[in-house]
């Protein structure tokens, strides 16, 4: 498979730019250089940056010059680092991901959608210079497949735009069911050569999200561990989830998760895209914070195993804090060997 190279290994740094609290104190004061040289030493080669509009935006569509200069300065501090960068539009005016920013009306509202191309154009005039070590991410995570055409509609039209700007850049864009593997069979064929599929992966959901408070029909006080059978997970997953979660189907009920659970996740994925001659990108994975440290690493190996197999490009979610936090004190007597899995 067509290999994404310069994004191969990867952290977001979510919480920075995006599901924050929006105010410049907070942007200078999450995030510093020091942090880019620690991600540079562990021997990454990119980090996935997520960006809420509200950063470079008011709500009434005028741009704030200070919310681009910090963006700036994060490509500057990824460069000094030799890192490369994804500008992830995490949460665009009328959309977002997590329901609780009430932001709604995108997929139906035309005069949003200009807002979002005319963005996109932003960046690319701001940006695009940079494509030798800065990638785009059109929007993160759409959620109903019902938004499905619309989507392929509006991913065709801003790249459309965003090309007479910025004609070298890569782009990356996922589907519905939050960026779900699933939905890739779904997604518009690449438009030129500068194409990158995206898909998120936190499967199993009932390790990786164990006690998530804003998982449907998850008891917070629920903990599992990584040894239980492929039978018990599933059983406990009909009791604590009520979202769509992949399950598995061609695997002994007594079975134990392995890599070859990955390896067979991602197999269509794969296929389709060798077919149409695009990378494949695993933009978010990892574990929560509420599991043990040695489990949170058993699944890390499993699922670096069959990313290296397939070549697929991958940043881990999440460097700090956002309850998945790589350098927080719950990773602290495994980090030196998980990072080295990334």
């Amino acid at each position: 498979m067509k290999r994404f190279e310069g994004f191969e290994h990867g952290v977001n740094l979510g919480g920075w730019l995006s599901q924050c609290e929006h105010s410049f104190e907070h942007y200078k004061t999450f995030i510093n250089e020091d942090d880019l040289e620690r991600i540079s030493k562990w021997g990454l080669d990119h980090v996935r940056i997520p960006v809420d509009y509200d950063l470079v935006e008011t709500n009434e569509g005028e741009y704030v010059e200070e919310g681009f200069k910090i963006i700036d300065q994060a490509y500057e501090w990824c460069r000094n680092n030799n890192l490369n960068m994804i500008l992830d539009l995490h949460k665009t005016f009328g959309y977002s991901f997590d329901f609780g920013e009430n932001e709604s009306g995108f997929f139906d509202n035309a005069d949003y959608q200009e807002r979002f191309y005319r963005l996109w154009e932003k960046f690319a005039e701001r940006y695009g210079k940079y494509h030798e070590h800065l990638v785009f991410e059109l929007l993160n995570e759409v959620t109903d497949k019902a938004y499905c055409d619309t989507w392929n509609d509006i991913i065709v039209k801003c790249i459309e735009r965003i090309r007479k700007i910025a004609p070298d850049t890569y782009i990356i864009y996922g589907g519905y069911y939050n960026n779900s593997i699933e939905a890739l069979p779904d997604l518009v064929m690449p438009v030129d050569d500068k194409v990158i599929y995206t898909f998120h992966c936190y499967e199993p959901l009932i390790f990786t999200h164990m006690g998530a408070h804003w998982a449907p029909g998850m008891d917070v006080n629920f903990r599992t561990n990584i040894d239980i059978t492929y039978g018990e997970m599933t059983e406990l997953s009909k009791k604590y989830l009520s979202q769509v979660t992949v399950g598995f189907d061609g695997f002994d009920a007594n079975d134990k998760l392995s890599s070859a659970y990955f390896d067979k996740h991602f197999a269509e994925a794969v296929s389709i895209a060798e077919e149409r001659n695009v990378p494949l990108y695993c933009g978010e994975y990892g574990v929560i914070d509420l599991a043990d440290a040695k489990d949170a690493l058993k699944w890390y190996q499993y699922i670096s195993e069959s990313f290296d197999r397939y070549s697929i490009g991958r940043a881990a979610w999440n460097y700090k804090e956002k309850d998945f936090g790589l350098i927080d004190a719950h990773l602290e007597e495994v980090r030196e060997e998980l990072v080295k899995l990334l």
